[in-house]
């Protein structure tokens, strides 16, 4: 026993160990407590945090309720058919902009992969500035080429401002929007050039064409 432990009172070296053995006591049991609390900690983050949706097969936003659109705002019939429509500015949507021609790229392409079925599909341009298309644009991404229609925002003050409101409702406003034959929006995709994004589209727009024939006029 060395000097210094000669000069600490038996009773106060009981009592350092006892303090030890409380302290190595009590990390134990917090270890212990943090382990069984894990699992409950992760499905909080997982249910509050994360938000799965559970049961969703769809990739596009749902749009509920369904969106009924007029059809005195535009000047192309969408009762019918199955109605892709994208607004853009034809003053920015050069033949270079990238992020546009994406879009309209995308929706041809989801169009075309729909077969033989694809005649069900209308694609739809709202030119949202009123100015003159690209003609690259328009030789690329016209009626005969690709089966886009272009239109102007409605001309009525009253019906434009609605128009607008109904289009960025819930902020699909620079979405690819699907309107169904009834017709009213009931599903908007994002615009992307990721493959496997564009495989999630389809098989949404295959699945609604497989399952839903009411009020289409083919």
């Amino acid at each position: 026993m060395s000097d210094k432990e000669l000069l600490i009172p038996a009773s106060q070296t009981d009592s350092v160990a006892i303090n030890a053995q409380t302290r190595r006591g009590r990390i134990q049991m917090l270890l212990l407590l943090l382990a069984c609390a894990t699992p409950v900690i992760a499905s909080y983050l997982a249910y509050y945090v994360i938000k799965p949706d559970w049961g969703k097969t769809n990739f596009g936003t749902l749009v509920y309720p369904a969106q009924e659109f007029n059809s005195a705002w535009l000047d192309v019939p969408l009762q019918g058919k199955w109605t892709l429509l994208i607004a853009r500015p034809a003053g920015e949507c050069q033949i270079k902009d990238e992020k546009c021609i994406e879009a309209f790229f995308l929706m041809r392409q989801v169009k075309v992969a729909m077969g033989r079925e694809n005649k069900r599909v209308q694609l739809l341009w709202i030119n949202t500035d009123g100015k003159p298309v690209d003609p690259e644009v328009a030789k690329a991404y016209d009626e005969q080429v690709a089966g886009f229609k272009i239109v102007a925002l409605p001309r009525d003050p009253k019906l434009k401002t609605d128009f607008e409101a109904w289009l960025n409702k819930e902020g699909g406003g620079q979405q690819i929007q699907l309107i169904d034959p009834s017709p009213a929006k009931m599903m908007y995709f994002p615009v992307t050039n990721s493959p496997k994004e564009f495989a999630f589209i389809k098989k949404d727009l295959e699945k609604l064409l497989k399952l839903n024939h009411k009020g289409e006029k083919l």
